[in-house]
């Protein structure tokens, strides 16, 4: 059981989780040199129509709040009977380190086995070794690099699969 308050969020949401998204890249824009102008679909800058559009081809958005603030997000998006992505986790800066990614993290996970996958995917700067880690710790596993053209980052692919992987895990408590 998840000892923090996770919802699903809806449409009402979206200017909430656009501002949620924007504050917790923008250390990860600054660390790795992103702006609009070199990285516009970045999250760091992210707006409400973003979210807006995720959710009407199916997006699923879930918040984290504390103290009725928003404290983070993620969302989770099935792209086949057999995957979902793993997209926008965000924890506020001022919110991190007391295991509110973590506990994202295996809600989404819940969610997708619930959906009835087999496997979630997450794509991330491959240059950003202790998120890679961290996720790697929770039983994610590298799956391959990949450059793109319209982004100046390398993106490094991890998935984390339900038959090779320990059950699915849960926050401790």
């Amino acid at each position: 059981m998840n000892p923090y308050p996770i919802r699903a969020c809806s449409q009402d949401d979206s200017d909430t989780l656009s501002e949620t998204i924007r504050e917790a890249f923008l250390d990860v824009a600054e660390r790795f040199g992103l702006n609009c102008h070199n990285s516009p679909r970045h999250p760091s800058n992210c707006r409400t129509d973003w979210i807006l559009r995720d959710m009407n081809r199916g997006v699923v958005y879930y918040i984290l709040e504390k103290d009725g603030q928003s404290a983070g997000c993620v969302a989770v998006e099935k792209i086949s009977d057999e995957t979902c992505y793993l997209e926008r986790l965000a924890v506020i800066p001022s919110q991190r380190h007391h295991g509110y990614g973590e506990a994202l993290v295996f809600h989404a996970l819940a969610q997708a086995k619930d959906m009835g996958v087999r496997r979630v995917e997450i794509g991330i700067i491959a240059e950003d070794h202790a998120l890679k880690n961290w996720y790697e710790k929770m039983g994610f596993i590298e799956k391959a690099g990949r450059d793109f053209s319209h982004m100046i980052f390398r993106v490094t692919f991890l998935f984390y699969d339900f038959d090779l992987c320990r059950p699915c895990p849960g926050p401790e408590s």
